[in-house]
């Protein structure tokens, strides 16, 4: 599922579009996995982008969407509270597109995501951060 989101509307986009994205599956957000979050086209001066909502379950009035193969940045996110996933994923996307990238040699190529498993539940969740790069 597609949505135009923002800086400052994408708090409240991700989770209403994956509570209507588990509708249209059928499933609970725990039998949805893997499920991808993903952004691209983001514009720097109105903060806005294209938001990417889904998994690999097909269902009704639903997009398809192929993650081409390539080079990627992963970063693990580990929250320091299980739930706070918000600030957790700004921190590591703040270091990555301030620290790591400009000293890489590679530029981002427009998009990254969100790449949710198992691992995203119980005593230590965490997620991997995928980045689109091109050397």
């Amino acid at each position: 599922m597609w949505a135009e989101s923002g800086d400052r509307t994408a708090a409240k986009d991700i989770p209403r579009l994956s509570e209507e994205f588990y509708r249209r599956v059928g499933r609970s957000k725990k039998e949805v996995l893997p499920f991808f979050v993903l952004s691209r086209d983001y514009c720097k001066q109105t903060g806005n982008f294209k938001l990417f909502i889904g998994g690999t379950i097909p269902g009704d009035g639903l997009e398809r969407l192929v993650l081409p193969a390539g080079l990627y940045a992963r970063v693990t996110v580990e929250p320091k509270l299980g739930f706070l996933w918000g600030p957790a994923i700004g921190e590591a996307k703040r270091r990555f597109y301030t620290q790591w990238q400009p000293a890489s040699g590679c530029r981002c190529a427009g998009w990254e995501y969100e790449y949710h498993t198992e691992k995203s539940f119980g005593r230590s969740p965490s997620i991997d951060l995928l980045f689109a790069m091109q050397e």
